[in-house]
């Protein structure tokens, strides 16, 4: 077998390439359920850290703000003609070389997708967990770790399906649970009615709090924008032709997902803030009590969402893995090399989980960090490398306000997430 045919035969086994007839649909949910996660639950809290006037404009702008380097993405896929860029790292190498892509965009990229699988592990069981107690309030209580134990133990079993194409129906019915539960953590908010002495002030012991609690929630936010991640994975799973070429249908898809998006989002913020005031839950369904039964319902809806998200997400952290295995380390492609390889990236992940289960924290230090680089400014650098646009244009002045907004809340969002987390770790005890 020639080099040439080894690789076409490889990239026909890898879960990123190994299928090409994706529907305009699948980008829909597939996208819907990479960006509506647990970071939806989060953000009445983002809200009180912030205000009504900061924390408005922070959701607004970044709804806005990824959907246009979304889009850019989307159209950067196949800028070259008769060339696919069907990875980011692919993307960014064609843009800053390929020994600098690889360096720029492989970490933020690993960092964003395995600390996300990470958060949906603490997602997964504290939501198991809450569905347990809520049920049977008087049974004696299991600890948080075994409940991401058993979380843990689907993915297991999901993390051997061997391509993006085949997830797609626990991502359908992940996108459909995500518009469930954010409509129930909303409009149960709202049936409880606003709150006796709610209150919309800073809750913070001191200035510095208020200070370190507010760039946290900004990182809250970012993490709520986490699709691009995946983005340009989903779109190679769609076929391509000069007539109707694969960003025509992905397009369709992220509009329609973007819309659901603004949906569960702005509602949740919102009404979850206005209810609840500053004594809202890092995890709004948390705050919520009654009626029970919707409760458990609502957490039943987030396991499914999570458990789709989780394959979402790792689908790409799979690929890189098996793509090295099998290129680097010449490992012949078989299922055991898919097994072990994966089997040992989902206990990875879950021991990490139990060892760090700052939900709140988590989000804030990840989404700005890591997400705000590949959401926010990463595609405009990329965009201003490749089309290089007259200086003082209006691409050049959208992609530079875009550039300096995400560098901003790189910078100051882990500073407050981590000092929370420092705090949280102080008070932790493994396994309790």
């Amino acid at each position: 077998m020639t080099d040439d045919s080894r690789k076409f035969a490889i990239d026909d086994w890898l879960p990123v390439t190994a299928s090409r007839n994706a529907k305009w649909w699948y980008s829909a949910f597939h996208n819907l359920t990479a960006m509506v996660g647990a970071g939806v639950l989060s953000l009445p809290y983002a809200m009180s850290k912030m205000g009504w006037g900061p924390g408005t404009v922070a959701l607004v702008l970044s709804w806005i703000i990824t959907l246009f380097t979304l889009w850019q993405m989307v159209e950067m896929h196949e800028m070259v003609p008769g060339e696919r860029f069907d990875r980011y790292h692919e993307l960014g190498q064609y843009a800053f070389g390929e020994k600098l892509g690889l360096y720029i965009v492989v970490p933020q990229q690993l960092l964003v997708e395995v600390g996300t699988c990470i958060v949906y592990m603490v997602t997964g069981g504290k939501s198991l967990q809450k569905v347990y107690g809520t049920i049977c309030p008087t049974c004696k209580e299991i600890k948080t770790s075994y409940w991401i134990m058993i979380f843990a133990s689907v993915n297991f079993v999901l993390c051997q399906c061997p391509s993006f194409n085949s997830i797609s129906f626990v991502s359908l019915a992940a996108a459909i649970m995500s518009i469930v539960y954010s409509t129930i953590a909303w409009a149960a908010s709202l049936k409880k009615g606003v709150q006796q002495n709610v209150d919309y002030g800073y809750k913070a012991k001191s200035t510095a709090d208020g200070v370190f609690n507010f760039m946290s929630a900004l990182g809250d936010v970012a993490f709520a924008y986490a699709g691009h991640n995946v983005v340009l994975e989903i779109q190679a799973t769609m076929p391509s032709t000069e007539d109707v070429p694969s960003k025509k249908p992905m397009w369709r898809g992220v509009i329609l997902a973007y819309t659901g998006v603004a949906f569960c989002y702005f509602p949740v913020a919102f009404i979850g803030y206005y209810i609840y005031g500053n004594s809202v839950e890092d995890n709004i369904l948390i705050t919520l009590e009654h009626p029970s039964w919707l409760i458990a319902a609502a957490n039943i809806f987030v396991i499914v969402h999570i458990i789709g998200g989780y394959q979402v997400f790792s689908m790409p952290v799979f690929d890189m893995m098996e793509t090295l295995l099998v290129k680097q380390f010449k490992l012949p492609p078989c299922f055991t090399l898919r097994l072990v390889a994966r089997t040992i990236f989902v206990a990875f992940t879950m021991a990490v989980a139990i060892c760090v289960p700052f939900f709140g924290s988590l989000l804030g230090f990840l989404g700005g960090f890591a997400f705000a680089p590949t959401s926010y400014f990463l595609p405009c650098i990329i965009w201003l490398k490749v089309y290089k646009p007259k200086r003082f244009s209006l691409s050049w002045i959208v992609n530079w306000t875009c550039i300096v907004i995400g560098v901003l809340l790189m910078t100051v969002a882990p500073i407050g997430a981590l000092r929370n987390i420092i705090i949280s770790i102080e008070d932790y005890k493994f396994f309790s």
